[in-house]
């Protein structure tokens, strides 16, 4: 599924789709060994168990958003980490 946002543009239609993957087959064979490892990884998360909840979702929005944001140590981090386990 294709997120929305800035950062992406509008969603692509099948037949661009189709056309982008026809290009690939005409570069270098490590530029697509390259573009097929990338779509792997992308199908292996779509296969994650491993989901945000909508409260994690907007949180991560929220702190992505800010103009200046405030970094926590590492070890202050790991300290988090623990407690969340």
């Amino acid at each position: 599924m294709l997120e929305t946002g800035p950062w992406y543009g509008p969603r692509m239609k099948k037949n661009q789709i189709d056309a982008v993957l026809e290009r690939v087959r005409t570069w270098p064979a490590a530029r697509q060994e390259d573009a097929a490892r990338l779509l792997l990884e992308m199908e292996a998360q779509d296969a994650s168990p491993y989901r945000l909840t909508d409260e994690q979702l907007a949180e991560v929005r929220r702190r992505r958003a800010k103009k200046e944001p405030k970094y926590v140590p590492l070890a202050e981090a790991r300290k988090r980490f623990r407690r969340s386990e």
